[in-house]
C-alpha cells in the first residue's frame, strides 16, 4: 500500500516500529523516488509488502534479514552510512582498482540508453552512470536505480536530485520488474552480499528482463589467485564481514542462473583474479 504524495511534494519514507531501523523518517528524498508508505522487515513478509511505481509492476519492499543481522553498520545505520559513502572509502574497500571498475561498467554505457542499476553503491558512481545515459539523436535516454534500504536511497538522492533522466525506485533486485526494456542491467558488488538463494533469484530477474541486443553486467569480487596476498586479507575480511561472498571464488555467476544456457557469458579478470567483470547477451 502507498500513501498518496502530494504533487511536487517530496516521498517520505516511514520506519516501522517493530523493524529495529535507522530513523528514516527525518530522510527527505527526491520527487524521483518511489516509495513504499510502511517498511516490513522479514523475508516471509515479502509477498504482502509492495509498492507500485508508474510503469512498473510491484516489488517486494521487504527488507532481508540479512541486512539488519550483516550489513546493518555498512548499509542501514544512519551513523555510518554517511562516513562511508565517499570516494575515499570505495578506494581503499577495492584495493585502488574502484576507478578501473568502474570505467569497465561505464564503458558499456552510451548516451540515450536506458539502465537499471540493481543497487546504489557508495561515491560518486551512480550519479556518473546517470549522467553517462543523457540523449543522443533525439532519443532521451534514463537511468532507473533500485535499492532495497531507505537510508540508500536518500543518499543517491543527494547525488541524482538534479538529474531530469533517472528514476529511483525502493526495491529488492530479486522482484523488480520494469515495464519497459532496459539496453544495460548491472548489478555492481552487490552479488557477494547476498545468500546464495538471492543470488540465483536475481541473476535470474536480471535474465529474465534482458531482451535480445540488451546486455546484463556483472562487476564483483572472484576467487584471488593462491599467488595474490590479496587474497589471504580478503579470507579474513570474508570471515568477519562478509559470509557470502566467497560463494563468488567458488562458483561462477552463470551458475546460479536457471537457463544459463539460453546466453552467451563473457568474463574476465583483474588484479590477480580478485575481481571480475562477466558480459550476458542473448545467443544470437
Amino acid at each position: 500500500m502507498r500513501m498518496p504524495t502530494p504533487k511536487n511534494e517530496p516521498t517520505r519514507i516511514w520506519p516501522s516500529a517493530k523493524a529495529g531501523l535507522p530513523d528514516t523518517d527525518n530522510l527527505t528524498l527526491s520527487p524521483h523516488v518511489q516509495s513504499p508508505a510502511m517498511i516490513d522487515t522479514t523475508l516471509e513478509e515479502a509477498s504482502s509488502a509492495t509498492s507500485t511505481a508508474p510503469n512498473h509492476s510491484p516489488v517486494s519492499t521487504s527488507l532481508p534479514h540479512y541486512m539488519t543481522e550483516v550489513y546493518d553498520w555498512a548499509y542501514v545505520s544512519p551513523r555510518w552510512v554517511p562516513k562511508l559513502d565517499n570516494n575515499l572509502v570505495v578506494k581503499l574497500l577495492l584495493f585502488g582498482n574502484d576507478q578501473r571498475l568502474m570505467r569497465a561498467y561505464l564503458s558499456r554505457i552510451q548516451p540515450g540508453m536506458r539502465v537499471w542499476q540493481l543497487a546504489h553503491v557508495y561515491g560518486d558512481l551512480v550519479r556518473r552512470a546517470a549522467q553517462k545515459c543523457g540523449g543522443a539523436d533525439g532519443k532521451q535516454g534514463h537511468f532507473t536505480l533500485t535499492d532495497v534500504t531507505p537510508i540508500q536511497l536518500a543518499q543517491a538522492s543527494h547525488k541524482l536530485a538534479d538529474l531530469p533522466n533517472v528514476t529511483q525506485q525502493r526495491a529488492d533486485a530479486a522482484h523488480y520488474r520494469s515495464s519497459e526494456k532496459q539496453d544495460l542491467i548491472c548489478s555492481f558488488f552487490l552479488l557477494h552480499e547476498v545468500p546464495d538463494h538471492w543470488k540465483r533469484q536475481i541473476v535470474d530477474n536480471m535474465l529474465s528482463q534482458l531482451e535480445p541486443g540488451a546486455e546484463a553486467f556483472f562487476v564483483d569480487y572472484h576467487g584471488p589467485a593462491k599467488w595474490q596476498p590479496v587474497r589471504y586479507i580478503l579470507k579474513w575480511v570474508n570471515r568477519l564481514l562478509e559470509p557470502f561472498a566467497e560463494s563468488l571464488w567458488e562458483n561462477e555467476i552463470s551458475s546460479f542462473a536457471a537457463h544459463a544456457e539460453d546466453f552467451v557469458w563473457e568474463k574476465r579478470t583483474i588484479f590477480g583474479g580478485v575481481y571480475q567483470i562477466v558480459s550476458v547477451k542473448h545467443k544470437p
